[in-house]
């Protein structure tokens, strides 16, 4: 029941039927009062300045937009950078250096799956999670950052900061709870908007491909990956940051007769230790126009 609301929510808000758009246009009252509340809620923030240059990497609406692979690749322009978010999913609370510029200090239940992407992919990067964005900014200072990115943090009006923001296409321009626009580009914001193919672009690489291959995946919109899947046996959708169980993965397995299980890295760190053969859709971004970005 939860899986088909979170497709059905999904859909109304990127790709809406015309019963989902008449739900849409009696929400518009609403979607006019969030959207004045935001408004004022930006105007009353003052940005504090912590002197170290920070960049948010995000999107203007709900759900995935692949700021994982932007931020990724803008990282690895520096010697130590400061990847901090929010850690969404996670199994803890406050304020956790998830990796220093060495070691993982923590498993995925405690830092996140989007965490420990950066944890994996960056070795040079200190990861950090943290509800509040300020203090895990601090911490980073003390160990000596050389600048900070942030993972999805454009309504944090109250930081000093450059927004870089993934245009994302959808049929459905209104404010929640009519369409899917948490927040407007607001005019006095300090910001970037960056398309796809025009100053990035995405790379994938399948990885530990075998012959019969089933795709899992708990990503948001995640019919976003079918213009980059080989062939398969099988497609299967679970709800953002679901968290998988073993058992579900081998029946999976057993029922389409696959070889393997096609994964993105999100769920790749999820599901590695359980020993299951895995086949890899890795997602990177390169960056064409990198003046314009930073």
């Amino acid at each position: 029941m939860k899986k088909a609301l979170v497709f059905w929510v999904e859909e109304y808000f990127y790709n809406p039927t015309s019963f989902q758009k008449i739900i849409s246009f009696l929400f518009l009252p609403l979607s006019w009062l969030y959207c004045f509340v935001m408004y004022i809620r930006f105007k009353l923030k003052k940005p504090q300045d912590f002197c170290i240059k920070i960049i948010s990497v995000g999107n203007l609406t709900v759900g995935g937009s692949g700021k994982t692979p932007l931020v990724t690749a803008l990282a690895k322009k520096y010697k130590k950078p400061a990847i901090i978010l929010r850690g969404y999913g996670r199994e803890s609370s406050g304020m956790i250096v998830i990796k220093d510029e060495k070691n993982i200090l923590c498993n995925v239940k405690r830092s996140g799956d989007e965490a420990m992407i950066y944890a994996q992919k960056l070795p040079n990067a200190v990861v950090i999670v943290s509800e509040d964005r300020k203090i895990a900014i601090q911490k980073a200072k003390e160990l000596g950052c050389e600048i900070v990115l942030l993972d999805d943090a454009y309504s944090k009006h109250d930081i000093k900061k450059l927004d870089i923001l993934i245009d994302v296409e959808t049929k459905n321009s209104a404010c929640l709870p009519s369409g899917p626009y948490r927040e407007r580009l607001w005019q006095t914001k300090e910001a970037k908007i960056v398309k796809e193919n025009i100053d990035f672009t995405r790379v994938v690489e399948v990885k530990y491909a075998t012959e019969k291959m089933s795709l899992v995946t708990a990503i948001a919109r995640p019919q976003r990956l079918d213009k980059y899947l080989p062939e398969l046996v099988n497609k299967h959708y679970f709800p953002d940051h679901y968290n998988f169980t073993k058992g579900e993965l081998q029946k999976i397995l057993q029922e389409d007769g696959a070889t393997s299980l096609l994964v993105t890295f999100k769920d790749y760190v999820k599901i590695q230790e359980f020993g299951l053969p895995l086949s890899l859709l890795d997602l990177e971004v390169k960056i064409k126009n990198p003046i314009k970005l930073v």
